[in-house]
C-alpha cells in the first residue's frame, strides 16, 4: 500500500513539473540561464586543464625513458607556475581594460563581481562568474605553455622552466590574447580566431621554435654529414592514450569558448566541426605517411589529429562541415610534410612542435579568410565571409596580418629572453647530464628506475661514443 501511495506522488511530482515551470516567474529564467552557463563553463575549464594529463602521456611516450619522469612531472610544475603569474598579472594584462596593445586593470583576480564589472568588459558578454572565466582562461594559457615546452625537451635544465614559465605567462601570451580576445588591435579589426589556433597554439609554437634552435640539436640526433638520426619515444601507447585525452579535452577547448550552453546549442554544432577535423586529419595523415615511407606511421597519425584540432580551433565556429573536413585533412597532410622537412634542415624539434601546433595554427587561423560563411560570421559577430563565400580578400587580409603580427611578436621576444638566460645562466644541461638523463641529473632518481639501472652504470661509455660519433653535441 505505501508503495502504491508513493508511487502515485513521484507520477503527480512528475506531471505538476512542466507546469511549475512555465508558471514560475519569468525573472528567474535568466538566474537559471546563468546558472547552466556557469556550469557548463566550468566543465569546460576542467576538460582544457585535463588536456595536461594528455600533453604529460604524449610528450613522455615521444620521448626516451630516461627523461620520462622528467617530462612528465615538469607537467605540474610548469602548471602550477603558469596558475600564479597568471592570476596576478596574466589575466589583467589579456582581459583587463587598457590599450590597444595590453591591459592595465584587473591584476590579482579576486573573484568577486565588482572586480569583474569594474575590470573585465571585454568578457561582459557572458553572465558566467569572473572565477570561473579565470579559471577557463587560465587552462588555455596553461596549453599555451605546454606547447612551448616541446621545444625544450630532454635537454633543457630545470631553473629554465621557473623563468621562462612566468615570463611567458605576463610578457608573451597575454599580449597576444589581448590584441585577439581582450579588445585589442586585431579585436578591432575583427580577427576570427575562436578558439586560439594563433592566440594559443602559434604563440607556443613559436617559442618553441625558438627554444629548439638556441638550444641546438640532441646528443646523437645528427651524424657529421648533417643526416638525421631517428630518436624514437619509448612508449607510442603513452603517447596514443595522451592523444585520446587531448582530443576529449577539445570539446572543452572549443565548444566552451562560446561561454553559453543555452540558446540554440551552437556549442554542439562547434563539437561537430571540431570532431569532423580530427578524424579527417588523423586519416590523411596516416594515409600519406603510407605513401611516404611504404608503412603506415602510427606517430605520424597522431600528429595528424593534433594538427588538425589545432587548425579547426579558429575555424570551428565559422565554417560549414565539409570544410571542417577539408581543413583538417590538409592540416594532417601539411604537418607530415612539414616535420619531414624541418628535421631534414637540422631542427631538432623532439614532438614536432612547431610542425603540429605552428604550421597547423598559420593554416587554421588563415582558413577562415577561405571558408568562413556569412552565417556563421553574423551569428558569432566577428568578421565576414571568407574569400569562398564571396567575401573577397579582405578576411584573409586580417588573418594573415594575425598570424605575421603573433609570430613577430612572439619570436623576437621569446629570442630576447631566452638569448639572455642562454648567455647568463644557459639553457642546456652538460653533455654528460644529458647523456644520463634528466630524471636522475634533475631530480636524482628514474622514471623506469629498475629498467634504468644498467643503462646508467654504462653512461660513461655512451659518453665516449656519443662525442666520437655525432656533431649534436653542442650545449646551450
Amino acid at each position: 500500500m505505501l508503495i502504491k501511495k508513493l508511487s502515485a506522488a513521484v507520477l503527480m511530482l512528475t506531471l505538476l513539473f512542466p507546469t511549475m515551470a512555465f508558471a514560475a516567474d519569468e525573472a528567474t529564467s535568466p538566474q537559471l540561464q546563468a546558472a547552466i552557463d556557469a556550469v557548463w563553463v566550468m566543465l569546460a575549464a576542467i576538460l582544457v586543464i585535463f588536456m595536461q594529463a594528455g600533453f604529460a602521456l604524449l610528450e613522455a611516450g615521444s620521448t626516451r625513458m630516461k627523461n620520462a619522469g622528467h617530462v612528465a612531472g615538469k607537467t605540474i610544475l610548469t602548471f602550477g607556475i603558469c596558475a600564479l603569474a597568471f592570476w596576478a598579472v596574466g589575466f589583467g594584462l589579456a582581459f583587463g581594460e587598457g590599450n590597444s596593445f595590453f591591459g592595465t586593470t584587473g591584476f590579482f583576480v579576486n573573484g568577486l563581481e565588482e572586480q569583474a564589472k569594474a575590470a573585465f568588459g571585454s568578457l561582459s558578454f557572458s553572465d558566467v562568474p569572473i572565477g570561473i572565466k579565470f579559471l577557463f582562461q587560465l587552462a588555455f594559457c596553461g596549453v599555451s605553455l605546454a606547447i612551448a615546452w616541446g621545444g625544450f625537451a630532454e635537454r633543457g635544465k630545470l631553473p629554465v622552466y621557473f623563468l621562462f614559465g612566468v615570463l611567458y605567462t605576463i610578457l608573451i601570451y597575454p599580449i597576444v590574447a589581448h590584441w585577439v580576445w581582450g579588445g585589442g588591435w586585431l579585436a578591432d579589426l575583427k580577427m576570427q580566431d575562436f578558439a586560439g589556433s594563433t592566440v594559443v597554439h602559434l604563440q607556443g609554437a613559436t617559442a618553441a621554435l625558438v627554444a629548439t634552435l638556441l638550444l641546438k640539436p640532441r646528443i646523437g640526433k645528427y651524424n657529421k654529414d648533417r643526416t638525421p638520426n631517428l630518436i624514437p619515444g619509448h612508449n607510442q601507447v603513452f603517447s596514443v592514450l595522451g592523444v585520446i585525452i587531448l582530443w576529449i579535452g577539445w570539446f572543452g577547448f572549443n565548444p566552451g569558448s562560446t561561454l553559453s550552453a543555452m540558446g540554440d546549442g551552437f556549442f554542439g554544432y562547434i563539437a561537430l566541426t571540431t570532431n569532423l577535423a580530427a578524424a579527417a586529419g588523423a586519416v590523411a595523415a596516416l594515409i600519406v605517411s603510407w605513401m611516404y615511407f611504404g608503412k603506415a606511421d602510427i606517430p605520424s597519425m597522431l600528429n595528424g589529429v593534433l594538427a588538425a584540432l589545432v587548425a579547426i580551433t579558429a575555424a570551428c565556429a565559422f565554417v560549414e562541415p565539409w570544410a571542417a573536413v577539408v581543413i583538417g585533412a590538409l592540416a594532417g597532410i601539411i604537418t607530415f610534410f612539414t616535420a619531414q622537412w624541418f628535421e631534414k634542415a637540422g631542427v631538432d624539434d623532439p614532438i614536432y612542435a612547431f610542425s603540429v601546433h605552428g604550421i597547423a595554427g598559420i593554416w587554421g587561423t588563415l582558413s577562415t579568410g577561405f571558408f568562413a560563411t556569412p552565417e556563421l560570421a553574423e551569428r558569432v559577430g566577428v568578421g565576414s565571409a571568407g574569400l569562398f563565400y564571396g567575401g573577397g580578400l579582405h578576411q584573409l587580409g586580417v588573418q594573415a596580418l594575425g598570424v605575421f603580427g603573433a609570430f613577430a611578436f612572439v619570436f623576437i621576444l621569446s629570442y630576447i629572453i631566452l638569448g639572455l638566460m642562454k648567455a647568463t645562466i644557459g639553457l642546456r644541461v652538460t653533455e654528460e647530464e644529458e647523456i644520463i638523463g634528466l630524471d636522475l641529473s634533475e631530480h636524482g632518481t628514474y622514471g623506469y628506475p629498475e629498467q634504468m639501472k644498467k643503462a646508467s652504470e654504462a653512461a660513461a661509455g655512451e659518453t665516449a661514443g656519443a662525442k666520437a660519433g655525432t656533431s649534436g653535441s653542442l650545449v646551450g
